[in-house]
């Protein structure tokens, strides 16, 4: 991790996720009744969790709305949760009216345009590695997980390093010890 990397990912005190394309592979499922069906990986859940541990606040923004990102949100213990905004920069002002964080203490990990609104303007973009190319040519960091597949574990997992909270996180794990 170069050192510019490093300092932007220190200073994160609040981690905010889109969820189609990030947190899910992107693809939306719906059945003959209109049923929607989505796909979480149980390593983003894990390294959400971890991460959540260390002090650092996760948050979802999202353009849609669904009852089961509600609820995978309640499963990680993610109370910052703004659904149905396309404009996620006025969702983010929404969050700023109620958790105070300076934009350079807020990181977002997001795939596609209208994540720009707030990657653009906070302390750390983050993507995924099948996002679209003007993201990825915007993006402080890039994972080599695909959106769904592991990417925000390792963005959590980058967090931890660069904060010096990964071993400790890790040896709970290694040695019976709470983190």
């Amino acid at each position: 991790m170069n050192a510019e990397l490093r300092e932007r990912a220190a200073q994160i005190k609040l981690l905010l996720l889109d969820v189609d394309g990030v947190l899910t592979d992107g693809r939306l499922f719906f059945n003959n009744s209109g049923d929607e069906f989505k796909a979480f990986n149980t390593l983003d859940g894990q390294g959400i969790k971890a991460l959540q541990k260390t002090g650092v606040k996760v948050g979802i923004i999202t353009g849609r709305t669904s009852d089961l990102v509600a609820r995978r949100a309640r499963d990680l213990g993610i109370d910052i949760l703004v659904q149905g905004r396309e404009d996620k920069w006025e969702a983010l002002q929404e969050i700023l009216r109620e958790h105070s964080y300076a934009l350079h203490e807020i990181a977002f990990m997001g795939d596609d345009w209208p994540d720009l609104t707030v990657m653009t303007r906070i302390g750390l973009a983050l993507t995924v590695a099948n996002a679209h190319f003007s993201v990825v040519e915007r993006a402080h960091w890039q994972s080599r997980e695909r959106g769904g597949e592991g990417a925000v574990r390792a963005a959590c997992d980058l967090l931890m390093q660069a904060q010096n909270t990964y071993d400790k996180a890790l040896g709970a794990y290694l040695h019976g010890s709470s983190a």
